[in-house]
């Protein structure tokens, strides 16, 4: 039995503010692991964990598989680009054909909305979903809200502004549920064109100025203009982008001292983001990246451990569950 009624992680409402709250205490309990001299753990030996993206990635991707590899679980390594995908093969007949291999979860980054979702329609295997075209990315808004927590010693009552390309932001969309369900107030700033068609689901207000709000937030998490999921120009240019909605060295200048500023990356300095923000000491970017392990080996943890795994004492040595 697991630990949790939890099967797949596919939304940030799948967690709930509880299932929320479960994983950040979790989290806390893995960056300790994280700071060991041997940062491993034996609590999900003999699971196997596999890895199908179907996008790019770099942070995520490695920051699953070194969440796996320090939890002592195997990984299978899927490549799209080698793969029977490119000889026309489904996604269904794809993912049966890892789970007859042996795997106790997926780890799922696809093009398309609600990709994740049907694929715990084919599986007993635990879902995760890495990221689905504009939908979600729930790990990326736990470790935003880990990230937060630690810095800010909490998130409830705090005020967020989420700059930039929202209407294309799967990130934007979980950071929203997350955020607001532990207390937050959410600001989105962005030219309309840059909204999603509908604000009627989101807990949230709108600001088309950030020069209006930057001086009245806790946060500032921006966001890159996503050319790749544009069908259309939805801005003039990039440069009038930058003019009127980046955080620029000036605009920066006047964030209070105590302001955070975030960017789930990759960045594009000099267009959302001036080149020497990141490197602010309210910036927070490094940290975002770091406790994204610590972040999903909690997920995996909370997915796949049973009542009857060991459980991880100092120094990686197994104690009796």
């Amino acid at each position: 039995m697991s630990r949790t009624a939890q099967r797949h992680l596919l939304t940030i409402d799948d967690l709930g503010v509880e299932g929320v709250q479960r994983i950040l205490r979790l989290t806390d309990s893995f960056v300790e692991v994280s700071e060991r001299r041997i940062p491993k753990v034996p609590v999900l030996r003999g699971r196997t964990v596999a890895w199908l993206f179907y996008e790019d990635s770099t942070r995520t991707r490695l920051s699953f598989e070194t969440a796996a590899k320090r939890l002592s679980a195997d990984s299978m390594n899927f490549s799209v680009g080698s793969s029977a995908v490119n000889k026309g093969e489904s996604l269904r007949d794809t993912v049966q054909t890892i789970e007859a291999m042996g795997v106790d979860a997926i780890v799922v980054r696809h093009k398309s909305a609600g990709a994740p979702k049907q694929i715990t329609q084919w599986l007993d295997a635990s879902v995760i979903n890495a990221g689905d075209g504009w939908h979600a990315h729930p790990t990326q808004a736990l470790l935003d809200c880990y990230t937060l927590r630690a810095r800010l010693g909490g998130i409830d009552g705090r005020r967020i502004a989420i700059v930039g390309d929202i209407k294309h932001s799967r990130v934007a969309r979980s950071n929203i549920a997350a955020f607001t369900a532990l207390g937050a107030e959410v600001v989105l700033v962005a030219p309309p064109t840059l909204l999603p068609p509908s604000l009627v689901p989101f807990d949230v207000t709108v600001s088309h100025s950030i020069d209006e709000v930057i001086g009245e937030v806790d946060v500032v998490y921006l966001l890159r203009m996503q050319l790749e999921r544009m069908h259309e120009a939805l801005v003039p240019s990039l440069r009038e982008y930058t003019a009127t909605y980046g955080l620029t060295a000036a605009r920066a200048r006047r964030l209070g001292p105590d302001t955070v500023v975030m960017h789930p990356g990759p960045m594009n300095r000099g267009v959302e983001v001036a080149a020497d923000v990141p490197q602010m000491p309210n910036a927070v970017v490094t940290d975002q990246v770091r406790n994204g392990v610590a972040v999903r080996m909690a997920v995996l943890f909370d997915l796949l451990a049973t009542e009857a795994d060991p459980v991880f004492g100092d120094d990686g040595e197994e104690t009796d569950a």
